[in-house]
């Protein structure tokens, strides 16, 4: 579990910093909700639905609300969705979701459960609790379903949610009608089991959020309330938590440590100070002091690096920091003997990779070919002899220059860079 710069305690002052950071979007009674924070600690929750074996960084927003209540003395309750995401959530699609298999689910589930405990505290006073939507919706059959929780909703109602008539025009199949209902049905649970007042989540996820407000006062509930953040976007329209090499996972082994270093550190100017507010816990004056820096010396870039440590430490650690830290300055300096194996083959990664048969030695012409740095050998002399080829940092001048096993590093790898910023792997074997 990670340090973390705490909000005051306060129920005023979790809400005054929430709503500095930009993160309230709609709150379905701020004064009810105030005090019912005052009264002591509540249950709050949030859900995740399974529709890949890890979360991705859209999902970091809501995982950092519950920390940041739970930071300010709450209970938070992360809800895997290993129920609904059988069904599949229309909200924010123009198209059906594919529907997985329930084995597929299943350990989709496992692997989000896994996600979530590494960023709330399951211990202490305000110990989170992790819980899966499945325990209680398996059980249901049709006809209580229909009796006891359909009963509750008109179709009009149902009609007047954005989720739905969004997709009206397309089509929406029984399946992701009901999921409103469903997930209504998972708040009314939490609320009846866990004594849960509070449900979060992004502005889209608004009208299934109230409409679990309802089906609790229709069951003979209350004091409950909903919360939304807004949907996170850049300023230049293109879509958050996406590279050039796709969707930036929160799973170290789909997204490396560096890369996902990188995504932050390559925040524009214009998005940097809000995502410093949203996915850090800084406090006002550091935040403002990056501010200043960003208008001042925007070419220090102090503000991209400081957000990139500080959300690449929150979900790998130190340890992650450091190393793609190293990473990136051995890319920039060359020097690429200070890199572990593995630094190596996550630096290059994203990388041409080319796999070539050991031998004694091997003409640098030929791994240039091998690798597609050149497209014929008389290119690939002429960017020799121009000094636009180096070998693990080292620029090469000789169109002779034959490439023997000492030269490998950790006695297989070659780093080819033709230019300044064509990288090529050489593996052999």
């Amino acid at each position: 579990m990670t340090t973390d710069r705490t909000p005051g305690t306060r129920p005023a002052a979790l809400l005054e910093d929430l709503e500095y950071r930009g993160l309230v979007y709609q709150i379905t009674d701020r004064e009810g909700l105030e005090k019912k924070l005052a009264e002591g600690p509540v249950s709050l929750y949030c859900g995740f639905d399974p529709t890949a074996d890890s979360l991705h960084i859209g999902s970091l927003l809501p995982i950092l609300m519950l920390r940041r209540f739970q930071l300010a003395g709450h209970r938070p309750i992360a809800l895997v969705g290993g129920g609904t995401g059988l069904i599949g959530d229309p909200s924010g699609r123009s198209t059906e979701r594919s529907l997985n298999t329930a084995e597929t689910v299943a350990g989709w589930t496992e692997s989000l459960k896994r996600q979530l405990s590494r960023f709330l505290d399951f211990e202490g006073d305000s110990q989170a609790r992790l819980v899966s939507n499945y325990d209680w919706i398996a059980p249901l059959d049709v006809i209580t379903f229909l009796r006891e929780v359909g009963k509750n909703f008109t179709v009009n109602y149902m009609l007047a949610k954005d989720s739905v008539d969004s997709r009206l025009s397309g089509g929406i199949s029984f399946t992701e009608f009901s999921y409103m209902i469903l997930q209504a049905y998972d708040f009314h649970k939490l609320h009846e089991t866990y004594d849960c007042s509070l449900q979060i989540g992004g502005s889209d996820q608004w009208g299934n959020i109230t409409a679990g407000l309802d089906l609790i006062g229709k069951m003979g509930g209350s004091g409950a309330f909903g919360l939304t953040m807004p949907l996170v976007t850049k300023s230049d329209g293109k879509k958050f938590g996406k590279s050039e090499s796709g969707a930036i996972w929160l799973d170290r082994s789909k997204t490396s440590a560096y890369q996902f270093y990188q995504f932050w550190i390559n925040t524009d100017d214009q998005d940097v100070v809000k995502f410093l507010k949203y996915f850090t816990f800084l406090n006002p004056e550091e935040i403002e002091e990056l501010e200043r820096e960003v208008a001042e010396r925007p070419e220090k870039r102090a503000a991209q690096r400081t957000l990139a440590q500080e959300v690449t430490r929150l979900v790998h650690g130190d340890e992650a920091v450091t190393s793609a830290e190293n990473i990136t300055q051995a890319l920039f300096s060359g020097e690429f003997t200070r890199l572990s194996e593995e630094e190596l083959v996550e630096a290059l990664s994203g990388m041409p990779t080319t796999v070539v048969e050991d031998a004694a030695e091997t003409p640098l012409i030929d791994l240039l070919i091998a690798a597609k740095a050149a497209p014929s050998r008389r290119q690939a002399r002429q960017d020799i002899e121009s000094g636009a080829v180096s070998v693990n940092g080292e620029k090469q001048a000789g169109v002779d220059t034959v490439i023997v096993p000492d030269q490998r590093l950790y006695g297989r790898y070659l780093v080819l860079r033709r230019g300044k910023k064509n990288y090529y792997l050489i593996r052999f074997e």
